[in-house]
């Protein structure tokens, strides 16, 4: 069983910054890549950013430059931080992994629980 923890969101004021973290744990073999994804009300969840096992980042446009993704590999970790932020930025932040849980176990997605983020202008 793999479980993903999220914590860090909460409430902030446009410009502001917050910091999340995401640890994966339980039956893990091989973790590969891990990301944030965000759900606003009313519309289709979306990358925020991704990170792979060999450190190869992607960001959506519109957080390039304001957000930096980075992973712990020994706490199979992985962290958001979110600077300048902006109204547009609140949303519900999901963690995602992929990752294979046995030596012959197919990798696929484990999902956390996800976390609000609400930035007041």
């Amino acid at each position: 069983q793999v479980q993903l923890v999220e914590s860090g969101g909460g409430l902030v004021q446009a410009g502001g910054s917050l910091r999340l973290s995401c640890a994966a744990s339980g039956s893990i073999y091989r973790l590969n890549a891990m990301g944030w994804y965000r759900q606003a009300p009313g519309k289709q969840r979306e990358l925020v950013a991704r990170i792979t096992s060999g450190d190869t980042i992607a960001y959506a446009p519109s957080v390039r430059g304001r957000f930096t993704i980075s992973r712990d590999n020994a706490k199979n970790t992985v962290y958001l931080q979110m600077n300048s932020l902006k109204p547009e930025d609140t949303a519900v932040y999901y963690c995602n992994a992929d990752l294979s849980t046995g030596q012959y176990s197919p990798f696929r997605d484990y999902w956390g629980q996800g976390t609000q983020v609400t930035v007041s202008s």
